[in-house]
């Protein structure tokens, strides 16, 4: 199984359920700027415990490997936990959606993209910029700035800057989104 057979078949699962979710991580910054290697798919999902059998029940034993207790603890600590291909070792992070003003705006304003030739949705490319600031400030800069880079690199005027900036503000971001400005003016020069 491919990539974008695993993140097919994630979806159509997910959408089955109807759980609501979004791609995130390296994979949506690949959707909205420069492409680069990844080794698993990071999806946010509005999953509650009702909804885990089902989920669950998508994905045969014999082809994948999810943890129904760490799918559990997950939804309860609001964490993530893990889906795996076992033929390949594609994996995939379901990070159970936090509960906070930012991360409700970011899944309500996910869009509908095709991405690897699956038709699924993705977190915006103002949201992943915020995302990836957030996750600059916890550590693996380096990677994070460049995808924010190359979100900008190719989005450029289409971004709602003034959108990032109020979330910057609320989530204290401030310093890193200074210095991605300033690199972006430098690199247009």
């Amino acid at each position: 199984m491919s990539l974008d057979s695993f993140l097919g078949r994630l979806a159509a699962i997910l959408e089955r359920v109807g759980v609501e979710y979004m791609v995130v991580g390296s994979l949506a910054s690949t959707a909205h700027g420069i492409a680069r290697t990844t080794h698993d798919i990071d999806i946010v999902v509005a999953l509650s415990s009702q909804e885990l059998p089902a989920l669950l029940d998508g994905f045969s034993p014999d082809d994948y490997y999810v943890s129904d207790e760490a799918a559990r603890e997950a939804i309860r600590r609001r964490s993530q936990f893990n889906i795996i291909d076992m033929e390949t070792g594609w994996k995939a992070d379901l990070v159970i959606q936090k509960q906070r003003p930012f991360s409700i705006e970011e899944l309500r304003r996910r869009q509908r993209v095709t991405l690897l030739g699956q038709d699924i949705y993705v977190a915006t490319a103002e949201d992943t910029i915020i995302a990836k600031l957030e996750w600059a400030r916890h550590g693996q800069s380096e990677r994070q700035l460049r995808d924010i880079a190359g979100i900008i690199q190719v989005k450029g005027a289409m971004l709602d800057i003034e959108y990032i900036e109020r979330w910057v503000s609320e989530l204290d971001l401030a310093d890193t989104w200074k210095a991605i400005e300033f690199s972006s003016k430098e690199d247009s020069r």
